[in-house]
């Protein structure tokens, strides 16, 4: 059986994800800046290495595998950038749902006012 929205939602423990979230938006802002200090750091000691005095053919593959490791590098740097990202969206996800949360409990309680004056007029009305 499929289970609503709504029940899905209240299954969320989300003072827990409130708490989590700030921790999350900094561990991604964290990882992106050691991953740019990396490539940095990185692209540094490429530079020092110069030009290698070996046979052609292990030469060839040092440069494959220096070109190999820039990718990886710039594949790493990419997915820090989009983590970073995923973790701002949640945090706006977060604030969202907590306001929604705000707003139904206080149409509840208009609610449940708007009941009692509608049972005090009924009453009243009964009355006369």
């Amino acid at each position: 059986m499929a289970i609503g929205w709504a029940t899905a939602l209240k299954l969320v423990p989300w003072g827990d994800v409130l708490a989590a979230t700030p921790q999350i938006l900094q561990a991604a802002k964290k990882l992106l800046g050691t991953t740019r200090q990396g490539n940095a750091a990185a692209a540094a000691g490429t530079m020092a290495d110069g030009d290698d005095a070996a046979a052609p053919p292990v030469s060839l593959a040092l440069q494959q595998l220096r070109e190999r490791v820039a990718r990886l590098e710039q594949e790493q740097q990419e997915s820090a950038v989009l983590i970073q990202s995923l973790a701002e969206q949640n945090a706006q996800v977060v604030q969202a749902v907590q306001a929604l949360r705000l707003r139904n409990q206080r149409l509840t309680a208009a609610i449940a006012v708007l009941g009692v004056v509608c049972a005090g007029l009924l009453v009243w009305a009964l009355r006369l």
